[in-house]
């Protein structure tokens, strides 16, 4: 039986194609889920991918992780600057999370040089563009 794991994205990742394609590339969302799902499949992780834009429905998934004990692999997106109640639901996690970004939020505003998410993160990885899911991937097959 394959491991479970699950991949949350944040606010407008579904954009993703046309949402500032120099900066996060032309991978559609679509193409990233399959990208992300064959990734898991070929280490033989069980990928569930989902994205929203709601702070209150991506509380609920993590709790649903901890209770389940599912590792995480989650792109906060907008919510990594300032959401402490999406902190607190992290660290509730028991299970590995791989906090992912596709571009390096050191590298632009700075705004987004500060993640609350990474201090109770098992692990970042950021500015591989779409790669970096893939990364993560390994990461999680390894613990």
């Amino acid at each position: 039986m394959n491991r479970r794991v699950l991949v949350i994205n944040g606010p407008n990742l579904n954009r993703l194609g046309t949402r500032e394609p120099d900066i996060y590339g032309t991978t559609t969302y679509s193409e990233l889920v399959e990208l992300v799902i064959q990734g898991g499949n070929d280490l033989g992780l069980s990928v569930e991918v989902r994205q929203t834009a709601s702070e209150s429905e991506m509380i609920t998934w993590l709790h649903e992780a901890s209770d389940s004990q599912t590792p995480v692999i989650l792109n906060p997106a907008a919510f990594t600057h300032y959401s402490y109640a999406i902190r607190d639901a992290c660290a509730l996690l028991t299970a590995p999370l791989i906090e992912v970004h596709i571009s390096n939020p050191s590298s632009r505003e700075e705004f987004r040089h500060h993640s609350v998410i990474s201090g109770v993160a098992t692990g970042v990885i950021a500015g591989f563009g779409t790669n970096s899911y893939l990364l993560a991937l390994r990461a999680i097959s390894t613990l």
